[in-house]
């Protein structure tokens, strides 16, 4: 066999990784079985009763809440790409995924992780126009609005995450099939490839990803800038108002703030276990905290849960 065409075998892309973001411990591999599969209960029957709430009760059918649907929607969506197939490996001798399989969750934990960027910065959009522009808010935040900021939301998602998944897979590994991490995972994969053009390949990346993040980001600060203008100038009026802006602000702090920790600080080995936590927190923990953030914070869905359990508590009675 000719030295090229060994070279060329030696940058050909795996058939399967291994993952090697899990103890080997027997006991902690079950306390983290049991740790992940709670979260993703919480996760999942959380964002349910929300959806289910913004369905059914008629004073969620707002922008607002019509927003907030479709981001529990999406967060559903979100952790699911990731605790399955974690919890999966979590008893598992071999943990290891295919190459295609490998792709394919990057493409969705990057498409659903998108969306969910472009929605908060819509929802920081919302907020600004119900503060800054009350008597023009229906007018601006029509139904057609509110579907096509969704559907930006979505293609935005989508478009970006495809482009990127079609770079990664394109990456050489040198027969390098490690992957230090818990879940396939753009940086990471980065990092196990042996491209000679590895800066520009991080930089091509990085560029599509940071389009959508930074830009939602930049887009939901100015919002909160003029949001916050407003604020000071109005008084008090406008300050009640911007009581339901802090749950949607808790949650754009934790979302990008972890995410733009693990995807622009340098990794190194020494720093393997923050970045597994600093990844959890974003790709599992923040899906779970969504719901329980403005179901605590938010009076209106507070009322929509009373008059649910009200309404459960008569039914089982006339029964």
């Amino acid at each position: 066999m000719s030295p090229k065409s060994l070279q060329r075998g030696n940058l050909s892309s795996p058939t399967m990784f291994l993952l090697l973001g899990f103890s080997s411990a027997y006991r902690a591999q079950v306390t983290l079985c049991l740790c992940f599969l709670l979260i993703y209960l919480v996760t999942v029957l959380g964002n349910l009763l929300i959806l289910t709430l913004v369905w059914l009760d008629a004073h969620l059918h707002s922008p607002m809440y019509f927003f907030l649907g479709h981001l529990a929607f999406l967060d559903i969506c979100y952790s699911s790409v990731t605790l399955p197939k974690i919890l999966g490996d979590s008893f598992s001798p071999q943990k290891t995924i295919s190459f295609v399989g490998c792709i394919t969750q990057i493409y969705f934990f990057l498409c659903f992780g998108g969306s969910e960027c472009m929605l908060l910065a819509a929802m920081a959009y919302d907020r600004y126009l119900a503060i800054c522009h009350p008597l023009h808010y229906l007018a601006f935040m029509s139904k057609k609005m509110c579907h096509c900021l969704v559907a930006v939301s979505w293609l935005s998602g989508c478009f970006s995450s495809l482009i990127q998944a079609f770079l990664t897979a394109r990456l050489p590994f040198c027969g390098s099939n490690m992957i230090n991490h818990l879940f396939c995972e753009m940086p990471f994969l980065l990092k196990a490839s042996c491209s000679p053009n590895a800066t520009l390949n991080k930089a091509t990346l990085y560029a599509f990803a940071g389009t959508v993040a930074m830009g939602s980001f930049l887009l939901t600060l100015v919002s909160y800038v003029h949001i916050i203008g407003a604020v000071l100038q109005k008084g008090a009026g406008t300050q009640r108002a911007f009581a339901t802006c802090t749950s949607h602000l808790i949650v754009v702090s934790l979302f990008f703030g972890a995410g733009a920790i693990v995807y622009l600080m340098p990794h190194s080995s020494s720093s393997k276990e923050m970045d597994e936590v600093l990844a959890l927190l974003y790709a599992i923990v923040t899906p779970m905290l969504n719901p329980i953030i403005y179901s605590l914070r938010n009076s209106e869905v507070k009322g929509a849960i009373r008059k649910a359990l009200r309404r459960g508590v008569l039914q089982m009675s006339s029964k």
